[in-house]
C-alpha cells in the first residue's frame, strides 16, 4: 500500500468512488487550494483503495487541531488495514504540522468506523454532544 497526499483534480477524480458522492469541480479545487485541507489516498497495486480528508483548524487560545473530516474505503479493500493506515497517516501528518490533537465525529452505531479509529490509536471523549444547522443550498 502506498498512501499519497493528493493535490491535483484528476487524482481526485480518478479516486471519486472512495466518497459519499461524485467530487464536485469547483469544490475539489477549492478543497485542495487551501493548504490547512488535506487529502491522503491509499493505493493498493495503483488502484485508489481508500481516502482521508483533515482541515486544520485554529483558535487563538488553543492552537491548531486536525478535524478527520471523511474517511473512506473502497468495500474491496475493507478490513485489510486501510482505513487504519490512512487514519494513521493523518494523524502523522497533524504532528509534523504542529497540530495540538486531532478528533472525529461518527455514529455511535457505527462498529467499523469507532473500530478503526480506534486502532489507530483514537479514544471517545465522554460528555460529548454534537449538535447540527443545515442550511439549504443557495
Amino acid at each position: 500500500m502506498e498512501i499519497r497526499r493528493i493535490t491535483r483534480v484528476e487524482a481526485v477524480k480518478d479516486a471519486g468512488h472512495l466518497f459519499d458522492s461524485l467530487p464536485r469541480p469547483g469544490a475539489t479545487e477549492r478543497f485542495l487550494a487551501d493548504e490547512r485541507h488535506h487529502l491522503l489516498i491509499a493505493y493498493v497495486d495503483g488502484v485508489p483503495a481508500g481516502m482521508v480528508t483533515g482541515v486544520e483548524m485554529t483558535h487563538p487560545d488553543k492552537g491548531t487541531e486536525m478535524f478527520l473530516y471523511e474517511l473512506g474505503v473502497d468495500e474491496s479493500f475493507r478490513g485489510g488495514g486501510v482505513g487504519r493506515a490512512l487514519t494513521s497517516a493523518l494523524a502523522d501528518l497533524a504532528r509534523e504540522r504542529d497540530c495540538y490533537g486531532m478528533w472525529v465525529i461518527t455514529d455511535e452505531d457505527n462498529a467499523a468506523a469507532l473500530a478503526t479509529y480506534g486502532r489507530a490509536g483514537g479514544a471517545p471523549e465522554d460528555g460529548q454532544v454534537v449538535l447540527v444547522w443545515t442550511f439549504d443550498p443557495a
